[in-house]
């Protein structure tokens, strides 16, 4: 948070009054305890790779024990490596049960260790750590960049979705079919580590606090972007996505969230959510969530693409994979967290957010190729493929955003599949005007996160000619990504703008790694954070 805080006169100091509205399960504490003493459940300490074996990172704890883990590390199957974890018993020379090795990896060539290597190893051990009720984690933490890595990473893999889960609820009270059920199902039934102890000298620095209550509020967004997307799609549509926007800017100051629903969109000229919410039974809804402190350093507008499923319409996708289609608001998820994250942070930059909501479905209503809408603002669209609807509802979004006079406009889409043949399930892609794109790369840069920026070629903008009206919504498959953003870009001029391409790393189909859970990862949201805060920083 802004200014600063003063320093309580006990050893330790609890972070982030503020959990009400988009609040981590998991609590955290900064604390100058030694590894030795601390009485927790779990201890966590890293390990590295060095030319000769492998090395534990810690100056605190007994050189007879380092030295014994050391020998012992290939018969424990440690080697150091990134992401693993190995836990052992902790022995006599240690207050806690457990004790937690967590890979780093290789020393830089100064001896440090990255913020982002330090961020994962972090996750990849409390993502191990379900079910306990406290860890201390002595991860190296001798200044604001590490504190805010270490408690970063902590509170990210710290995180379970049980919500339809009765396994785990019903083992709990010991009946037959919970126990039936075995022993991965009932350990996917937990909760995430309960409480975290982070082991530094600065436990009573003003900035570090701030660096990690900071570090507990992104988290905390990036959690709340999770849930969103890993709620089943008969729970979360249009008009219930409106409800939990409302529900997490209520008692947030200075936010205000208002909603139109599928009427007031037709009768209002929202040509691209009519048009694709018209083969559901569920109407679309444009949500506006506004953070508007006094007298703000700039303007900011987010565009979140929120198809809360596709199932790309009469243009219907194979059967094969839908299910992850419920990960397809994964943008709008992350735009509504963010503006909720920047208002708990009190951040002197306005943001406003623009969740733009509809289910793609084929039924007797539904939009047809061939069909010509008329986006808001009077641009019209020659509809090829009822599958590439994301950009048609940010149409709408994008000319709000422009018309509503932010200073710049970002939008966040799991938008095409050619970003996944392209970059691959981990890596972003993000095009547009080249300064806000440059300046979008150096928000996830600094923050974690993989984007990468890619061009907009204007030879391309021939694929996406109509024949009968001023754009057409799809072009070839060579520069899917490509003739995406040159179709975004039609509905924002030469206005400051960048586009987000999150198609692959939105949602993690895959196993587990760092920090990153299963299912929906929350991506996005610490680079848009970020470039919210540099948008402060450069007044």
């Amino acid at each position: 948070m802004r200014g600063s805080a003063r320093a309580p006169s006990r050893p330790e100091v609890r972070l982030s009054e503020a959990r009400d509205t988009i609040g981590c399960v998991t609590d955290v504490t900064l604390s100058s305890k030694n590894p030795t003493a601390v009485k927790a459940e779990a201890l966590v300490v890293a390990t590295a790779q060095t030319s000769d074996g492998v090395a534990v990172v810690s100056d605190q704890l007994p050189t007879d024990l380092l030295t014994q883990l050391e020998t012992l590390a290939p018969q424990l199957g440690v080697t150091g490596a990134r992401d693993e974890v190995r836990k052992i018993p902790a022995g006599d020379k240690l207050a806690a049960d457990v004790l937690v090795l967590t890979g780093l990896g290789e020393r830089a060539e100064d001896g440090t260790f990255a913020a982002e290597t330090l961020r994962r190893a972090a996750g990849a051990a409390t993502r191990e750590l379900v079910g306990l009720k406290s860890a201390a984690i002595a991860l190296p933490a001798s200044d604001d960049a590490e504190i805010t890595a270490v408690t970063e990473g902590a509170l990210l893999g710290a995180y379970t979705f049980n919500r339809y889960r009765t396994a785990g609820k019903d083992a709990a009270n010991g009946t037959k079919d919970a126990k039936s059920n075995g022993k991965d199902a009932a350990k996917n039934g937990k909760d995430p580590v309960a409480a975290i102890e982070i082991l530094t000298p600065l436990h009573k620095n003003a900035k570090a606090k701030l660096a990690a209550e900071r570090a507990e509020i992104l988290a905390a967004a990036v959690h709340a972007t999770r849930d969103l997307v890993n709620t089943a799609p008969n729970e979360l549509y249009p008009a219930t996505f409106a409800d939990a926007a409302k529900a997490a800017a209520k008692d947030v100051k200075h936010v205000k969230v208002t909603v139109l629903d599928d009427k007031q969109l037709a009768s209002g000229g929202y040509g691209g959510l009519t048009a694709v919410g018209q083969g559901s039974s569920r109407g679309p809804r444009l949500v506006k969530v506004a953070y508007a402190p006094a007298k703000p350093d700039a303007k900011v507008a987010l565009v979140g693409k929120g198809i809360t499923f596709d199932s790309g319409g009469i243009s219907i996708k194979p059967a094969a994979g839908m299910e992850a289609m419920k990960s397809d608001m994964a943008g709008a998820a992350a735009v509504l967290s963010t503006v909720i994250a920047a208002a708990k942070l009190n951040l002197p930059v306005a943001v406003t957010g623009y969740l733009c909501l509809a289910e793609n479905m084929p039924g007797g209503n539904a939009q047809r190729p061939a069909d010509v809408i008329t986006i808001y603002g009077g641009k019209t669209v020659e509809v090829l493929n009822t599958d590439a609807e994301g950009r048609i509802v940010m149409a709408d979004g994008l000319v709000s955003a422009v018309e509503d006079g932010h200073d710049v406009v970002l939008d966040i889409a799991t938008l095409t599949g050619a970003q996944m043949v392209a970059l691959g399930n981990r890596t972003s892609a993000v095009m547009g005007t080249d300064e806000v794109r440059d300046e979008v790369k150096a928000a996830a840069d600094a923050s974690g996160e993989l984007f990468w920026p890619m061009p907009l070629p204007e030879e391309l903008k021939a694929n996406i000619k109509s024949k009968v009206a001023d754009v057409a919504n799809s072009g070839p498959r060579w520069g899917g990504m490509l003739n995406a953003g040159l179709f975004l870009q039609t509905f924002v001029g030469d206005h400051p703008w960048a586009h987000l391409d999150i198609a692959g790393p939105a949602f993690n189909e895959g196993g587990a790694h760092g920090y990153t859970s299963g299912g929906g990862t929350g991506v996005g949201v610490r680079t848009l954070l970020g470039f919210v805060e540099g948008r402060a920083a450069a007044k």
